[in-house]
């Protein structure tokens, strides 16, 4: 995954999550479209990646810069990390299984690397 750093800017507006639940809310709908089960969602400030999940608990932690970013690049971020639990590494299944969800995935990608401070 993608490490942050924090955001070069705010992006506050009509794209970004309305709070907390509702990026709750996303991953509940997108682990019925994956069929996959969380068993625990956290937020929490983290320094050098986005999110990560344990398959072993089924424990999903956010990043909470993820609240001030796009829908869309947080959702890259969810499905991103709900497909480790169908296919633990980074290989070609994994890649298609994200394509698969969203098609426009290597787009996603390249815009949240864009909200990484350079340092």
């Amino acid at each position: 995954m993608i490490n942050p750093t924090p955001l070069q800017e705010s992006t506050q507006d009509s794209a970004s999550w309305k709070d907390a639940q509702a990026l709750k809310n996303a991953v509940g709908e997108w682990s019925k479209k994956i069929n996959v089960q969380v068993q625990q969602i956290q937020l929490r400030p983290m320094k050098r990646k986005w999110a990560s999940i344990s398959i072993t608990t089924g424990r999903l932690t956010l990043n909470t810069e993820l609240l001030n970013l796009p829908k869309e690049l947080g959702e890259f971020v969810i499905v991103h990390e709900l497909v480790h639990l169908l296919v633990p590494n980074h290989g070609k299944l994994f890649k298609c299984f994200v394509s698969a969800y969203l098609p426009d995935c290597e787009d996603r990608e390249r815009k949240l690397q864009g909200f990484v401070r350079r340092v």
